[in-house]
């Protein structure tokens, strides 16, 4: 919780919630779409146990050649982004206190952790070029002597650096009773990029940003699953969803975690707000008491659903690993299976944050043409009218819940999809990959009807 604190300036101040939260209870047949999800994803394992082996592996290797793409200019671009970054610093500690009028929540939570999550998950490096430590660091490393890129950081602390980091940024996502507050948010934002900035000058930008520095290697772990690559000799190809994760290397357990909890603390993000949770802890849904009351409930579960999915998933990997007679050690098997979480976490980023990317995102147009509210018009779009219907009434309520379940489903099946590439790659025996992804696949079924129930639950707050 230390870490935690990091990101929590002591600032008196009210709290504030994510504008775009889910504001409807859907009053749909939910019980015929989990039912449907769940047998997609079990047909889905059914199929791929029945393939001839070549024909998958043929799938995953098909290549589009596109063009090659140099970096001679990242660090440029880089230092851009850090300029506009130092720029949203400024305006949430001089511009409007309100959220909904500052640029740097609405850029942070929707553009950057939403929005540009997505896009990574989609085309693939981006982050590499807009991080904006990069440019920064070329700049002052060279003459300080600090320019090298070899190992410096320990070896024994493996990626523990990054999951402790995501946590207290997950921790104050979801349970600091102010996130959205503009002063509050640049104070742990501009705190964060120092820390991490000192730390790349001492141990190096790559290795920090490999091992200690969150958002990279959360933005590095989903861009696996893009549909654009880049070979050893920066040439662009377009290949399959998931693709890349074929040919990644076992995790240690430390990159585990970190995946584990991507995925843990965005399911908590949804169930936090239920009725269900709520009520197991005596609170009226009702009569919401606000995130300040909920802080020790909210710390609990947070670690709760991280503890349990790692739990579940372990033993899923382990079970299979005894049905199909494997050689290979827990540790080594569930680090090649764990990026099959990958294509789940991006899915349930979408269905989650959706809502807040088509509201918000409008808002953010709307506040970067007027960050310091001094009545500007930088871009021409400080006077646009924020449509909020595209998510309210019945017609939206349709759309989206359909959009989100069907993101839900897909994810699963493509998860499946991977993790059966991955089993080839311990058992080159048909039957006995098979046989290893029957567990998980049943954890993964089951978390499609979780994810489902979650899109379908009503919530408050």
């Amino acid at each position: 919780m230390a870490l935690a604190a990091a990101f929590t300036p002591f600032l008196p101040t009210s709290a504030f919630a994510h504008a775009s939260d889910r504001g409807h209870v859907l009053l749909l047949p939910t019980g015929y779409y989990v039912a449907g999800g769940a047998l997609a994803v079990a047909a889905s394992f059914l199929v791929l146990a029945l393939l001839p082996p070549d024909a998958l592996d043929r799938f995953w290797r098909r290549r589009l050649p596109l063009f090659a793409f140099g970096d001679d200019t990242r660090a440029i671009v880089s230092l851009i982004s850090f300029a506009g970054f130092a720029i949203l610093l400024a305006a949430g500690l001089f511009g409007s206190r309100d959220p909904l009028s500052n640029p740097l929540p609405l850029v942070i939570w929707t553009l950057l952790w939403v929005g540009l999550a997505l896009l990574q998950g989609l085309l693939g490096d981006l982050w590499s070029w807009l991080d904006p430590w990069y440019g920064p660091w070329r700049v002052v490393s060279r003459p300080i002597g600090r320019d090298g890129e070899e190992e410096r950081l320990p070896a024994w602390l493996g990626g523990w650096p990054a999951v402790a980091l995501f946590f207290a940024f997950a921790w104050f996502e979801l349970i600091d009773p102010a996130p959205d507050d503009p002063a509050r948010l640049a104070y742990a934002a501009g705190l964060y990029w120092l820390l991490s900035f000192v730390l790349m000058l001492v141990f190096g930008h790559r290795d920090w940003s490999r091992r200690g520095e969150f958002l990279s290697v959360f933005f590095s772990m989903v861009g696996r699953f893009a549909v654009v690559e880049r070979d050893g000799k920066r040439r662009l190809s377009l290949c399959w969803p998931g693709a890349k994760l074929l040919s990644a290397e076992s995790l240690p357990t430390s990159g585990m975690a970190f995946l584990l909890l991507a995925l843990s603390s965005v399911s908590f993000d949804g169930l936090s707000k239920t009725f269900f949770w709520l009520g197991l802890f005596g609170v009226n849904p009702l009569e919401f008491p606000g995130r300040t009351a909920l802080i020790g409930i909210g710390s609990f579960g947070l670690v709760l659903t991280f503890v349990l999915l790692a739990a579940v998933f372990v033993l899923a990997v382990h079970i299979g690993q005894r049905l199909a007679g494997s050689g290979h050690s827990l540790r080594q098997a569930a680090g090649l299976l764990v990026w099959s979480i990958v294509p789940i976490a991006l899915a349930y980023h979408f269905a989650h944050y959706l809502t807040a990317l088509l509201v918000d995102g409008q808002y953010a147009l709307a506040a970067m043409s007027d960050p310091f509210a001094l009545g500007w018009n930088l871009f021409g779009t400080a006077g646009m009218e924020v449509e909020a219907g595209v998510i309210a009434g019945a017609d939206s309520a349709w759309w989206l819940w359909n959009l989100e379940a069907g993101v839900i489903i897909l994810g699963h099946v493509l998860a499946v999809l991977v993790a059966h590439g991955l089993a080839w790659r311990l058992h080159p025996v048909a039957a006995r990959a098979a046989l290893s992804q029957l567990p998980l696949t049943v954890l993964m079924i089951a978390y499609t009807v979780f994810g489902l129930w979650l899109l379908a639950t009503p919530t408050a707050g």
